[in-house]
């Protein structure tokens, strides 16, 4: 469950919940034609984006922790080196 609370912020999980809401009232206005197909395409799509999103969070995270340990290096390298 931490690593849901991680993934999903609180704009992530309302985008999430109104676009379910929106594919439920799309499911009942036209009904379970050919139509429901692309309103779950939509509802998918969405999500996945969503979830792109957050890995790209997470990515963007590793690689500027990666860089400030390596800034440190550099820094504690120029602090021993003879003049």
């Amino acid at each position: 469950m931490t690593q849901m609370k991680k993934n999903f912020d609180m704009a992530n999980t309302i985008t999430i919940a109104l676009t379910f809401i929106l594919f439920t009232v799309a499911l009942f206005a036209t009904g379970f034609t050919k139509d429901l197909l692309l309103e779950a395409g939509v509802l998918l799509v969405s999500i996945k984006i969503i979830l792109m999103g957050s890995a790209n969070r997470d990515s963007n995270k590793e690689i500027i922790r990666k860089l400030n340990e390596i800034n440190e290096k550099l820094q504690d390298g120029k602090s021993n080196a003879p003049r």
